[in-house]
């Protein structure tokens, strides 16, 4: 397999986002090495969009969204979890893609081990089935946010699929509908994922809040809550050289993960 180059993120997060669906996340530490096909995931368009994190500017914990495209943005979440987005187009724009599910093609064995938990086994699909659960399968956590995922000597490096698994990419249907939980722009569906995949995470809504800000997401009120993208780059030309039926699942939607 051949890494993912930079120029392939140097663009707005939602055209890359569907581009990136088979494509592997290599995670190498000292216990060894697990790779993840990608099955789900999740576009969120900076600072304008207001389900990211970046829509109420930038600060220490987001910094790395307003750098340079090709780099991971992990944060931490719900006081337990952590997630990993991969930073799309630049210039300040704070564009990304949250990587949301997967299946494990290399270190099952591994990952099992840091998904198990007391004496019952993870399920092979629920190794990396969720973002929490891919972070904790690839042992990701906030020191490498930051991390350039676009060269080889990376501990957390990104590469194309195989010749296989382009075949079969070729032949499922990319389907699309609203994002994981969030509570504003709940009805952008930016959420890509290969149908039928039994990797893919369950939607749920966002749930409301008495109190606060919930981490990662926007303020609250109609203004955002009615937002919708000036413009719709969801069906730009793939960098593959197709493009991807994509089906509107309807339903409520709610918060960024």
């Amino acid at each position: 397999m051949a890494f993912v180059p930079r120029d392939f993120f140097a663009r707005p997060s939602v055209p890359v986002a569907p581009e990136l669906l088979g494509c592997v996340l290599e995670r190498q530490t000292a216990a060894g090495l697990v790779a993840v096909e990608l099955t789900e995931v999740e576009a969120y368009a900076g600072a304008s969009d207001p389900a990211s994190h970046a829509y109420r500017g930038k600060t220490a914990r987001n910094a790395v969204m307003f750098g340079p495209p090709g780099h991971a943005y992990v944060y931490f979440t719900y006081g337990m979890h952590f997630c990993v987005n991969l930073v799309c187009l630049g210039n300040g724009s704070a564009s990304a893609v949250l990587l949301r599910a997967g299946r494990v093609i290399q270190g099952a064995e591994l990952a099992s081990a840091r998904r198990t938990r007391g004496a019952a086994a993870v399920p092979f699909r629920d190794l990396a089935r969720g973002p929490a659960r891919l972070c904790q399968a690839l042992d990701i956590d906030r020191s490498q946010d930051g991390t350039d995922v676009c060269v080889a000597d990376s501990q957390l490096r990104m590469q194309w699929p195989d010749a296989d698994t382009t075949a079969r990419s070729a032949e499922r249907k990319v389907a699309s509908g609203p994002r994981v939980g969030v509570s504003n722009a709940a009805e952008v569906p930016w959420r890509f994922w290969w149908e039928g995949e039994p990797t893919v995470s369950v939607y749920r809504p966002a749930t409301p809040r008495r109190r606060g800000v919930p981490g990662g997401s926007s303020p609250r009120g109609q203004q955002s809550a009615n937002w919708l993208p000036p413009s719709d780059p969801s069906m730009a030309p793939c960098r593959r050289g197709r493009h991807h039926r994509r089906t509107l699942l309807a339903g409520p939607a709610g918060r960024h993960n």
